[in-house]
């Protein structure tokens, strides 16, 4: 009977069935959860070493052990075969009645769910399945819930995102995918490293939230009675240890914003900042491209990549354009030429609702303006890896102002397949300048702007003592995963995202 998982009724009736059968084993003297257990092979090695065995040949001399989850269970009279299957793949175990004395009992106990260990011979049958020939068997884990229909699946989106293990179980493309985002965070770590590079790790408790602009949550400490915030960024702190003489560190962390759920956003995430004294954004800029393109030809043995049907180059260079020339190929209106003064910004938001911007109407300077024709007009068409420089100054408080042009910073962020991947400044060491920006947006929080950030007075007192000209850079684990694995929404490369309550759970 195919199973439902969204049946509770049925669910039940399997659960008291199986609860059954574990005591009928324990009472014959069968343990149903084993304390361990030493397999010799996996399901690829016993596929490898035995693949140039023909058909309808066994290997009797061939002693191996494996362990796993049987997948399906197939029974034809005095013969069962089953699909076992571990971290590498897939094996067939082979069950003849006339070889194994427990062959009652494979029948009776083991169900499709079941975590085994079984001991055999290596055969090749006469339809050509690799399978190991079994004389012994047992019982690791006695499942009490079964596993999804093998031929529907487990289809229900929201399902496998609640339950992920059934998903990891059912699916070896969402093991593949967590696989490689392993591997990359794996090589993005070493490839820092290799230049140089130190990892330290941060707070995640913050006093005083900084680094961006976004929404954090909140939390208290009962033993300091302090309330405190999860960190929406590591930028501050490995700041200070720059400050501090390191001259390249870096953290992979995860960070916590209190914001909406999307494809593209999740309250938790994770992201790498790196931070290296006597560089700037042209720097960052280089390093950028250096490791989402090794990281690439590492995992995926090329720079051409497929998002969703899409094809998309990662071969370098990646184009560079400002923001408000790149505004101008989208409105056809040079915002650069607009004074900062009333008459200007009424121009700037006039030619933004020409343009189908209507949000830029409750914008307070020419900068915000420009930023809302960028996101609503440009963001979304940036399909190859595009650096978009040079941000308006009031929108990047941590930046250093553009040497060669007024009101703009030495930023980039880094947008493919329409959206932001990575965020990068030359970074602002005047202290003097860092307190104006931040007491601006102390004004703008109280005045209701839930995302910006107060004065962060610890941060203050170590740029005063020093920081060097250094570059920082920050780049979305998450959506670089998404990029290299195909995958349409950030849920399916986080584990466990967050979910909304079903019925009150």
């Amino acid at each position: 009977e195919p199973v439902d998982m969204n049946d509770s009724a049925q669910l039940a009736k399997i659960r008291g069935d199986r609860l059954a059968k574990m005591e009928e084993m324990r009472a014959e003297g069968l343990e149903p959860f084993a304390y361990s257990y030493d397999p010799t092979h996996t399901a690829i090695t016993v596929q490898e070493e035995w693949a140039s065995l023909e058909p309808g040949v066994e290997d009797e001399a061939a002693a191996v052990s494996v362990a796993g989850r049987v997948m399906l269970k197939r029974v034809f009279g005095k013969l069962a075969f089953f699909t076992l299957r571990d971290q590498t793949g897939d094996v067939q175990l082979y069950f003849d009645k006339s070889r194994l004395d427990t062959f009652d009992a494979i029948k009776k106990y083991i169900d499709a769910g079941d975590i085994i260990g079984a001991k055999g011979s290596v055969k090749r049958t006469e339809k050509g399945e690799i399978s190991v020939v079994v004389t012994e068997w047992v019982m690791l884990t006695k499942s009490l819930l079964p596993l999804p229909d093998k031929v529907a699946g487990l289809k229900d989106t929201e399902l496998r995102y609640r339950q992920r293990h059934l998903d990891l179980i059912m699916s070896p493309d969402v093991r593949e995918t967590f696989r490689l985002r392993a591997n990359i965070t794996s090589l993005l770590r070493s490839m820092l490293n290799d230049r140089g590079f130190l990892e330290i790790e941060t707070p995640t408790l913050h006093g005083q939230a900084g680094g961006a602009e976004a929404k954090p949550f909140e939390t208290y400490h009962n033993a300091l009675d302090m309330e405190l915030t999860l960190r929406i960024a590591t930028e501050l702190h490995l700041k200070r240890l720059v400050v501090g003489g390191f001259e390249r560190v870096f953290e992979v962390g995860r960070i916590f914003r209190n914001e909406g759920i999307s494809t593209r956003h999740n309250p938790e995430f994770t992201s790498v900042e790196a931070y290296q004294a006597y560089a700037d954004y042209d720097d960052m800029m280089e390093l950028t491209e250096d490791l989402i393109c090794g990281i690439a030809e590492k995992t995926l043995g090329t720079l051409e990549l497929n998002y969703q049907g899409t094809p998309v180059s990662l071969a370098r260079p990646w184009r560079r354009v400002p923001m408000y020339d790149i505004v101008k190929e989208a409105t056809g209106f040079d915002f650069a030429a607009l004074p900062e003064d009333e008459a200007g910004l009424a121009e700037a938001k006039a030619q933004a609702k020409a343009a189908g911007v209507h949000s830029a109407e409750k914008c307070t300077t020419i900068g915000y303006v420009v930023n809302e024709c960028f996101e609503e007009l440009v963001e979304g068409t940036l399909i190859q890896p595009t650096f978009i420089l040079d941000y308006p100054k009031e929108i990047s408080p941590l930046a250093r102002p553009h040497r060669s042009k007024p009101g703009l910073t030495e930023r980039f962020e880094l947008f493919c397949v329409g959206r932001e991947t990575a965020n990068s400044f030359s970074e602002l060491t005047d202290p003097i300048d860092q307190r104006e920006r931040f007491e601006a947006q102390a004004a703008k929080k109280a005045a209701g702007d839930e995302e910006a950030c107060g004065v962060d007075e610890d941060f203050l007192r170590a740029l005063e003592t020093g920081m060097p000209p250094t570059g920082g850079v920050g780049i979305g684990i998450d959506r670089l995963v998404m990029l290299l694995t195909d995958s349409p929404s950030i849920r399916d490369v986080i584990a466990f995202p967050l979910l909304k309550r079903v019925d009150g759970s």
